[in-house]
């Protein structure tokens, strides 16, 4: 089994892992914070799935393996075997896409029906932000298709910024949407749609359990992400449970403040040049980060999370 109780601890153990298997998409949405694109670089290898994925069963906690991107589709060959490897050792497994390739319902089928039966999940972006009007029936496409082949199926939308408020208003928006976090692509070309709040104010992080993470991210560079481009620990350069059993997280040149203070701890601590107001609180952090991103080479990473690649 994939699971196995956590040792120690009072706290939920980390039970999900995501493979953030190329930063390469057919689509450049204003809304990604990895800031995914046709000619973004960095795919894993299918030597890379097999080190996570045995790295996961040694951890014993994993429950869930999540193949993500950018578009995870876009390396086809490697991600049907990293299903197939990951069901195969235990795990429940979903898949994060855009849908591109559902260009019609037999061509859907013919893409899902050799990991049906492996896949838990399969979640389809389907909002304004991906695609034009040519492809906006994919994500239908899609999901019809994975019913046929039973595949457990539903959809992931992004509101517009207006409709999501200052800091994520998440209660304001309709069943099944989610507001916009301002951070990567989406801090350079849509904070400004929304109004600034005084950066003070932003003092906490609300969107991620950064002292007992439940799930993380892992590149195909190995760095393993807290958050999109907060590195605890490269996966390539040390055992997950290494680098779990190291993890300090007051201690962390990022994470630290963020637990003292937020977003604000950081301009606090390192006193660098910054804005009045900022759109939210992954706004502000995200700012911070790449002001710190010289000092901090190894946390603050890959290039790709902050459009420098």
């Amino acid at each position: 089994m994939a699971v196995t109780s956590s040792p120690g601890t009072s706290s939920p153990p980390l039970s999900g892992l995501h493979l953030l298997l190329t930063y390469q998409c057919t689509f450049e949405c204003d809304h990604c914070f990895v800031w995914g694109g046709p000619l973004q670089s960095g795919t894993m290898t299918l030597d890379t799935v097999d080190h996570v994925l045995a790295e996961a069963e040694q951890l014993g906690t994993i429950e869930w393996i999540y193949f993500e991107g950018g578009e995870a589709f876009l390396y086809y060959a490697i991600l049907r075997s990293g299903v197939l490897r990951a069901k195969a050792r235990g795990f429940r497994v979903g898949i994060v896409t855009n849908a591109y390739w559902a260009n019609s319902e037999d061509d859907a089928l013919e893409w899902l029906r050799p990991i049906a039966g492996s896949v838990d999940d399969l979640s389809i972006s389907s909002d304004g932000y991906h695609g034009g009007s040519d492809s906006r029936g994919n994500p239908d496409i899609a999901r019809a298709a994975a019913r046929q082949l039973d595949i457990p199926v539903d959809f992931i939308s992004i509101a517009e910024p207006e409709a999501s408020g200052v800091s994520g208003a998440a209660g304001t928006l309709p069943p099944g949407e989610s507001a916009v976090l301002f951070r990567g692509r989406a801090a350079e070309l849509l904070a400004s749609r929304v109004p600034a709040t005084p950066w003070e104010q932003f003092t906490i992080c609300p969107w991620e359990d950064l002292r007992h993470p439940q799930r993380v991210h892992v590149d195909p560079f190995g760095h393993l992400h807290i958050c999109q481009g907060i590195s605890i620990g490269n996966l390539l350069e040390r055992p997950l449970t290494e680098i779990l059993a190291g993890f300090r997280p007051d201690e962390h040149p990022i994470i630290g403040p963020l637990l003292d203070g937020g977003p604000a701890e950081i301009v606090r601590r390192y006193k660098f040049a910054h804005e009045g107001g900022y759109a939210d609180h992954c706004h502000l952090c995200y700012e911070s980060r790449r002001a710190l991103r010289s000092r901090f080479p190894d946390v603050l990473a890959p290039d790709q999370m902050y459009g420098d690649a």
